[in-house]
């Protein structure tokens, strides 16, 4: 779903750790693996990685530990040079940028949450998010209205006066969120900022996340480990391995049609019913009569519509306006885990 132009576009991007690894890159002969990489002494921490994200999409990459995702990610913000490829935020090509351009676009555009929250223990909530508009030079009653502004955003307000400590995970979590929004970024990248929460309260952080994506409409680039989390979250998916990306695609394609072994192994315990939904699965050739099916219901939704509907064939609409029709059979196929 990657908008035209895309907000970040990276275009064979690779980063290789190790002595002159720019030297290395221009002798690798094509299709050298990971592990051969890493005979020569080498890591291939990104391996010729060709992606875009849209405005106002919410790419998630997943991956199992030192698959590549962070690294990645710190590539799109220069937080890593890298090897070779190039990177372009708004159709800039940041590898050519000086090191104050890239602080001021750093500054003006991007907003970073990491796995450590990175709370000042010594500075207030209220403190700790006006802390980068003050790294700015906003004027004090210009960062705390806005600090103010964020900290109500993310359901804080009353918190104001509390220190770090006097948090919970959660609360701290979200601290951290309402800093990163202060510099009102217009693109958003987190590092597993969940993973350290107990299970219920990572669940709520989800629903505040996905809460503030549909009122801010960020472009987003997002990394996690789990699997629930990135289909619960993601417009589309990334799953890397070995520094590549295996797949990218939207969450009902991945699971439906996943690319290669290892993406299948990550979907093969998911219950597709509850991630396909209708308008993947509309066919819109199809012509069907009778009642349509929202195309954003997902096939357990419909279960009891697809039991107990007769027609082999069913129209979906998006918005009011047909965009074809499901084979019943198929759904039901996605229903019992037959497909």
């Amino acid at each position: 779903m990657a908008a035209n132009p895309p907000v970040i576009a990276a275009r064979n991007v690779w980063k290789i750790f190790g002595k002159a690894p720019e030297a290395y890159l221009r002798s690798l002969p094509a299709g050298r693996s990971f592990d051969e990489i890493r005979a020569d002494g080498y890591i291939a921490g990104v391996r010729d990685v060709s992606i875009t994200v849209g405005r106002g999409e919410m790419l998630v990459i997943m991956g199992l530990s030192g698959s590549g995702k962070s690294t990645l990610v710190r590539c799109f913000s220069r937080l890593h040079d890298i090897t070779g490829g190039t990177i372009e935020v708004d159709g800039t090509d940041i590898g050519s940028l000086s090191e104050r351009a890239l602080i001021d676009l750093r500054r003006s555009k991007m907003g970073m949450v990491f796995q450590s929250f990175g709370l000042l223990p010594h500075r207030t909530v209220l403190d700790n998010v006006a802390f980068p508009l003050e790294m700015r030079g906003q004027d004090r009653h210009a960062r705390r209205e806005r600090a103010l502004e964020v900290i109500r955003l993310v359901g804080l307000e009353g918190r104001e006066d509390y220190f770090p400590r006097e948090l919970s995970g959660g609360q701290q979590q979200r601290v951290g969120i309402a800093r990163s929004l202060a510099i009102e970024p217009d693109i958003w990248f987190l590092d597993e900022p969940f993973s350290a929460l107990d299970p219920l309260i990572r669940r709520e952080m989800q629903n505040e996340f996905l809460r503030l994506q549909k009122m801010l409409h960020k472009t987003i680039v997002f990394i996690t480990h789990d699997f629930d989390e990135a289909l619960r979250l993601a417009d589309r998916i990334a799953i890397m391995k070995d520094g590549a990306i295996e797949q990218c695609a939207t969450p009902d394609q991945i699971v439906l049609n996943p690319a290669t072994e290892y993406v299948r192994k990550f979907t093969e315990d998911i219950d597709k019913a509850r991630v396909v939904h209708a308008g993947t699965l509309a066919d819109p050739a199809l012509r069907a009569e009778g009642a349509a099916v929202d195309a954003d219901a997902s096939v357990h939704d419909l279960a009891r519509l697809l039991i107990q509907d007769q027609r082999s064939t069913i129209p979906v609409e998006r918005a009011g306006r047909p965009v074809g029709a499901i084979r019943r059979d198929e759904a039901l196929g996605i229903l019992v885990g037959a497909r």
